[in-house]
């Protein structure tokens, strides 16, 4: 099980807290705030970086050139993008397709009829390489509900895995959801607010991602 604490928004001083804690995994959503950290914590080779936000094309290059993770590759565009600009002498980028499970309309993701054939794409790019499905089931205060969404990710990472033997990544489950999605198969989950504490209630604005 990987824990990736989701230091979105959150100040480099919270983060040294987290890697002096023994937290060496870190997501975050906006590629510019994000790179500024990376730079800053250059000297932490022990730490991973995961790219978990929606991904817009013109930010592709500094998502290929500065993560070790993408958990969300949701068209063959983007996965083009990344694999043309990820640099030849890292090693390959560690990419999640992410699946909109619940098919609500304000999320980014595929359909799950539509993942096969993005795994098949991504899986011809050298540059990349597939490691599993990522999720943001709704929120559901139905515990029934919630399982059920956890259990439809976890059926379509089993049967990709049948074709995909080397695939090894289930990222699913966040504060709210944690105990359950553990229980339906999460290889790596996304905690922010149980570290980090609440949101900020200012967010500098996004206009420029």
């Amino acid at each position: 099980m990987t824990l990736v604490a989701v230091s979105k928004t959150k100040p480099s001083a919270a983060i040294a807290s987290a890697i002096a804690a023994g937290q060496l995994h870190f997501g975050e959503n906006y590629v510019q705030e994000a790179v500024q950290k990376i730079q800053y914590f250059a000297n932490e080779k022990q730490l991973t970086w995961h790219f978990i936000g929606p991904i817009q094309s013109n930010k592709t290059r500094d998502i290929a050139e500065y993560f070790t993770w993408v958990h969300s590759v949701d068209r063959s565009k983007i996965a083009q993008r990344l694999n043309q600009q990820r640099p030849t002498n890292m090693p390959p980028l560690n990419v999640l397709i992410q699946v909109n499970i619940d098919d609500e309309s304000s999320k980014a993701g595929v359909a799950p009829a539509q993942v096969a054939e993005l795994a098949a794409e991504i899986n011809q790019l050298p540059h990349l390489k597939l490691r599993g499905l990522m999720a943001i089931p709704q929120p559901s205060h139905d515990p029934l509900q919630q399982a059920q969404s956890l259990a439809a990710m976890q059926r379509l990472f089993l049967a990709l895995k049948s074709q995909y033997s080397e695939l090894d990544t289930l990222s699913m489950g966040m504060s709210d959801d944690l105990d359950s999605a553990i229980a339906h198969g999460a290889t790596m989950v996304r905690i922010g607010t149980a570290i980090f504490g609440p949101r900020d209630s200012y967010e500098p604005s996004r206009s420029n991602e």
